[in-house]
Order: C-alpha cells, then sequence, then structure tokens
C-alpha cells in the first residue's frame, strides 16, 4: 500500500510518496501552485501512477500546539481534497519539517538555487516518513 504525502504552501505543494511496504518515504515532486483544480489534477496522476490508497497532509501547527492562520488555509485545502478524492485522508503534524529538509540540504552543501526546487519535496518526505514511523 503506497501513502502519497502532501507538503501544501502558497506557492508549491511538495509531494513524497511510500514505497510499496509502507516502511520509507522518497521525495516525488514539486508542485506550482496554479489553483485547486489543476492541483487536484496532478494530484490524480500520481495517485493513478503510484496507485496510492491513502494522503497524508502536513498540517503547520504554531509552535504551540494550536492551529493559525496557516493551518486553517491547509485544513480548507484538506477538506476540498476529501470532498473530491475517495481516498482516506490522514493530517500530520509538520512543524520545523521546512527547518528540517533546507538543514539536511545545508549539510548536502546544495545550493540556494538548487535548495529552493526541492525543499517542498524534501519537507512532504519528512512529513510521510513521521507519518510512517507512528504506526
Amino acid at each position: 500500500m503506497r501513502i502519497l504525502a502532501l507538503d501544501y504552501g502558497n506557492k508549491r505543494v511538495g509531494v513524497a510518496v511510500s514505497d510499496a511496504l509502507g516502511w520509507t518515504a522518497q521525495p516525488l515532486a514539486t508542485l506550482a501552485m496554479h489553483g485547486h483544480q489543476e492541483l487536484l489534477t496532478e494530484i490524480k496522476e500520481y495517485i493513478d501512477k503510484y496507485d496510492v490508497e491513502e494522503i497524508v497532509v502536513g498540517m503547520p501547527y504554531n509552535m504551540d500546539g494550536t492551529r493559525g492562520k496557516r493551518a486553517e488555509i491547509t485544513q480548507a485545502f484538506i477538506n476540498f481534497l476529501r470532498n473530491n478524492l475517495e481516498l482516506p485522508i490522514q493530517i500530520q503534524d509538520e512543524r520545523l519539517t521546512t527547518s528540517q529538509a533546507k538543514n539536511i540540504l545545508l549539510e548536502a552543501d546544495v545550493s540556494r538555487k538548487g535548495r529552493k526546487k526541492v525543499i517542498d519535496k524534501m519537507a512532504a518526505s519528512l512529513i510521510l516518513q513521521s507519518y510512517l514511523n507512528s504506526k
């Protein structure tokens, strides 16, 4: 069973997918934000291509665990997905995943331009791995 993870942002959406056994997460793609309908079409392509049975969306809680404006926007996106897909959609705490992804890329000596291209899919991968580890 493969799981697809999404790191939903204002400008980009990071995408990661699990291996078939659900043990590891691999960064997959960074999608440009063009609107929910276009994004849904791209997500459906990944669902079909990887035979996805579940989706995990990172929830950007505040550091104290409360939900702020960004979390409300993400919840609206999750509601949109639930209304348009027939898959279970889980929520995973994503606090600090972008910072972790940035640190990993800095340690790997990836250029600033290179980091910008991959940081969202790396964050999605960290969200997914955290979810997989919790199961």
